[in-house]
């Protein structure tokens, strides 16, 4: 399926941040893998059809993992941080995404 096959308007609303952090850098470097947060409702196919559309890469395959919220306490009340989906994108060989480079001022 490419970015042809899905609406534009969902597929530029799939993609929430980039997932930057220690073991998210590690993972990039190690695995050509690039760590996104996602919609909740988000597939598989529209994750890789939205990447290929943003950042002009081809992307090989794509694993989901839904990360639990943290348990929070604020003095005695106990609350909770919301749910969230995170998408491991695997690059094709030789592609790369650069989030530094794409600052604009």
């Amino acid at each position: 399926m490419s970015a042809r096959t899905f609406d534009q308007q969902r597929l530029m609303n799939v993609i929430l941040a980039p997932q930057v952090s220690e073991k998210s850098t590690f993972v990039a470097d190690k695995n050509e893998q690039v760590i996104f947060r996602v919609a909740d409702d988000a597939t598989k196919p529209e994750i890789k059809a939205a990447v290929e559309l943003l950042f002009k890469v081809q992307v090989e395959s794509v694993q989901v993992a839904n990360v639990k919220g943290k348990q929070k306490r604020y003095g005695r009340n106990l609350g909770r941080r919301r749910n969230w989906k995170k998408a491991f994108v695997c690059l094709k060989p030789g592609q790369e995404i650069n989030f530094a480079a794409g600052e604009t001022k």
